[in-house]
């Protein structure tokens, strides 16, 4: 009877491992900005034109998207470059007038099937 309860134990103990370990290994659809530019509340110079933001795993260049709005209007539709990193969107836009904007991303991992999107809000002031 005892030897019946310790194996039971540990038939159940390495299933609960097995079980936590593929856990770990599954990869999240959730992707985190590790770093960007113009860094979330940065005030930037009306000459910055170069925008990009870099995750902390690879994401698909061709379905992900930057976007600059306004107020909720749509500013700029930003083309990400291809030729980038592979955790890297990075795009050129022209130069903005002063205000307040947002840096909207949409990126899609490697893995995964799902859009997952954020906003980074900047401000484009007449000094540096």
């Amino acid at each position: 009877m005892m030897k019946r309860r310790l194996a039971i134990a540990a038939l159940l103990a390495a299933v609960g491992t097995a079980g936590s370990l593929a856990q770990a290994q599954q990869p999240s659809d959730d992707v985190r900005v590790m770093e960007s530019t113009p860094a979330a509340h940065a005030r930037i110079g009306a000459r910055s034109s170069a925008f990009f933001v870099r995750f902390d795993r690879p994401v698909d260049h061709i379905k992900s998207t930057l976007v600059i709005t306004q107020g909720g209007k749509v500013i700029e539709r930003l083309h990400p470059r291809l030729e980038s990193s592979p955790q890297v969107l990075f795009a050129a836009a022209p130069t903005l007038p002063p205000g307040d904007y947002m840096l909207h991303w949409t990126v899609v991992t490697i893995q995964g099937t799902k859009a997952v999107s954020g906003d980074i809000p900047f401000q484009v002031t007449d000094q540096q």
